[in-house]
């Protein structure tokens, strides 16, 4: 008999008795069922009780969730959140401090699930928290748990952030700003006013007020990486949040305590390896710092602005020094100047300003072009007269190259992109600059004379030039130079022979790939490679993958794991710490039959982007992915950490669904495997000539006396 549709079979514990095995029907209300299990046990006031998952995280089961219930599940039966919270809410104001200590451990525990903290909010649990802060007089241990309760209270926004006294407020402050702090106490401090400061612009301005910008840096400069990262958190959540002028402010003053130079030395050079939130703070960090110059790129220049034009004609003087402009009439001095900006490379000689109206990069390439030539004069005088001694056609020009180069630049370092929820792909180099943007523009345009001259290039191959120097400077950033010199070397030891070597390789490749035998050869050992991709793809998902959750709230500490049961029948998750490193099934409470799987989405289909709808970036719809299960509203949302896994996880999803896997991932793992394939079986015929169509079959011989016949011996 096929089970009913609404009963799961379960197991339900209890401490000190032995466990029941019921048919839960998901039909009859949870009191009732509740009520059967203590009759069972024989326990008296079933008000007083309720069910929990047992492993992992141990959520209160409710009416609304307890469709989230499978089959093989086991439950716990506990006190009734309620009770949980009235005992908690007695223990907290004992005289003993050991009783306060124990209560307030076990309420950052249970604060966790949202029932619980419902019923404790509502007996106004969490203003005496407050107090507990505001009064300041309990020790270390007790104040840490106090303020970790407090924070998983918040976090489920049932009560406003809004809502909290300017003494509170003061008071987590200062627990951030003293020096000799518990660090517990300091890292949930930091965590409160991260929070704050996202939740509303009052609060920023007051968090602002009250906390000291020198403490957070020093913050940066502890070996904790624990303490680094939540200042850190705090330090981008004060930037995000802020205007434009108190933005400016702070950059101002971080800039002046040499912030820079505090992450480059005790982060990016540390003995440990970055984690995944400081690899998103630096991103953040570097994506703001970088979009300052988005007015400049977004300004075109006014041909009628005295002050632009004068910048423009004391660049071109510092190319050209001459003496006897001023003893020339207004007509030959308007000659010599356009024939100067000539020379200087600009396609409008006799009005360059109009080469920079174009948007981007607007002002910003006339920032970077006087830049190089205050910053290094000799190189900048090298490049314009060794070009402009050239023939028209030859020469590289200057202010053409500037002017595409720092679109390049702008486009490489993506200045004007809001920084991403999840993006992490920060630049080493730039936390070793003041102006990177700046540095890389001197070094790039020397790369662009020195691959102009190793091309031989005309004025006719000037994008053929650009197009060059984009993947010489592209290819070298991936590398993650660490230092402005590194990436100088590495990027001019990566010349025009190089770059064509790259291409030969991707040429003859796809040469001898293209071939009718070898296409033939292809196809048939794709099913057998297919095989082989489908069977990684799910040891994969039987490893599993740490998710994060987005929040509106706070982006950290939302971690839960999925995995794959070896036997490919059950998907296994659950919420779990920053410090777990790969958990156990058992450890993972909730559990979807692969068989109930219905679809699969991907990105704005997903109902978790359709939900915030407007609010999500491109980066975070790229990574988003659902599956739905049973009936068609439930599903569980998924925010990949990476493109890689977020391929691996489609991919795997699809073999178990029984459709074919689509994703860029594997297209680009079936062609290496094919090409490795396909190398080692031409191995033989390295010098020989695939000919188009097999060789004609010649005839058989008239007659087939020519064995030689090995019964003679010779003589």
């Amino acid at each position: 008999m096929p089970q009913q549709k609404d009963i799961v079979k379960i197991a339900i514990q209890m401490p000190g008795a032995y466990p029941q095995l019921i048919q839960l029907d998901q039909k009859k209300p949870l009191s009732a069922v509740i009520k059967e299990v203590c009759d069972g046990w024989n326990l008296p006031g079933p008000d007083n009780y309720a069910l929990q998952y047992a492993d992992g995280v141990q959520t209160y089961i409710t009416e609304s969730n307890r469709l989230d219930i499978k089959n093989g599940c086991i439950l716990r039966l506990t006190k009734a959140p309620g009770r949980c919270a009235e005992d908690l809410y007695k223990g907290i104001q004992s005289s003993d401090s050991g009783v306060r200590c124990d209560s307030l451990k076990e309420l950052a525990n249970v604060s966790t699930d949202v029932t619980f903290a419902q019923e404790f909010i509502s007996r106004d649990g969490h203003l005496l928290l407050v107090k507990i802060v505001e009064d300041a007089k309990e020790s270390n241990v007790i104040m840490t748990h106090t303020l970790s309760g407090f924070m998983e209270l918040m976090d489920h926004g049932i009560v406003s952030w809004e809502n909290l006294s300017s003494v509170f407020i003061k008071k987590i402050a200062s627990f951030v700003n003293a020096k000799l702090t518990d660090v517990s106490i300091q890292q949930v401090s930091l965590d409160i006013l991260e929070s704050m400061v996202l939740s509303s612009h009052s609060l920023f301005l007051e968090v602002k007020q009250e906390i000291t910008m020198e403490r957070l840096i020093a913050h940066l400069q502890v070996t904790n990486q624990q303490i680094q990262t939540k200042a850190m958190a705090l330090l981008m959540a004060l930037l995000q949040t802020a205007g434009d002028s108190d933005r400016q402010d702070i950059f101002a003053f971080l800039n002046k305590k040499n912030l820079r130079q505090y992450i480059y030395k005790n982060i990016i050079h540390s003995s440990g390896s970055v984690q995944d939130k400081m690899a998103h703070y630096l991103y953040v960090l570097q994506s703001v710092t970088l979009n300052h110059m988005e007015a400049r790129m977004r300004t075109p220049m006014d041909c009628y602005s005295q002050e632009q034009r004068d910048i423009l004609h004391n660049l071109r003087l510092a190319a050209f020094e001459t003496e006897t402009e001023n003893s020339l009439n207004h007509e030959r001095r308007r000659s010599l100047c356009a024939k100067e900006f000539k020379k200087l490379g600009f396609s409008n000689n006799s009005n360059p300003g109009q080469d920079l109206v174009r948007t981007p990069p607007g002002l910003l390439a006339l920032d970077t072009m006087c830049y190089f030539a205050a910053r290094y004069p000799d190189a900048f005088s090298r490049f314009v007269l060794e070009n402009s001694s050239k023939e028209d056609k030859h020469e590289c020009p200057f202010g053409r190259s500037s002017i595409q180069l720092t679109l390049m630049l702008c486009e490489i370092l993506r200045i004007g992109e809001p920084p991403s929820e999840t993006g992490s792909d920060y630049h080493p180099v730039f936390f070793s600059q003041d102006r990177l943007m700046e540095e890389l523009f001197c070094v790039c345009i020397q790369l662009i004379n020195k691959t102009w001259k190793e091309m031989r290039a005309t004025q006719e191959d000037f994008d053929k030039v650009m197009q060059v120097v984009r993947e010489q400077i592209t290819r070298t950033l991936s590398s993650k130079p660490t230092s402005l010199e590194l990436f100088k070397n590495k990027v001019n030891a990566l010349n025009y022979g190089e770059i064509l070597k790259l291409r030969q390789t991707e040429r003859l490749h796809q040469e001898e790939t293209l071939a009718l035998p070898v296409v033939e050869l292809k196809e048939r050992l794709k099913p057998e490679l297919l095989q082989l991709i489908r069977q990684q793809r799910l040891n994969r998902l039987c490893q599993g993958t740490m998710f994060r959750k987005i929040s509106s709230r706070r982006r950290q500490d939302k971690l839960w794991y999925c995995r794959l049961s070896p036997n490919h029948k059950m998907l296994h998750y659950g919420d779990v710490e920053e410090d777990t490193d790969s958990p156990t099934i058992e450890t993972l409470q909730k559990k979807i039959p692969v068989a109930d799987i219905k679809g699969l989405q991907m990105g704005k289909d997903c109902p978790h982007m359709k939900e915030h709808k407007g609010k999500q970036n491109k980066e975070i719809l790229d990574l988003a992915f659902s599956i739905t299960y049973d009936v068609e509203e439930d599903s569980l949302n998924f925010i990949a950490p990476s493109r890689t896994d977020f391929c691996l996880w489609t991919d795997g999803l699809s073999v178990l669904l029984g459709r074919d896997m689509s994703s860029e991932s594997m297209n680009s793992e079936l062609e290496i495997l094919l090409s490795m394939e396909i190398k080692l079986r031409l191995l033989d015929l390295e010098t020989v000539q695939i000919p188009e169509s097999a060789p004609v079959v010649p005839k058989p011989p008239s007659n087939f006396n020519f064995c030689y016949d090995f019964s003679q011996t010779e003589q």
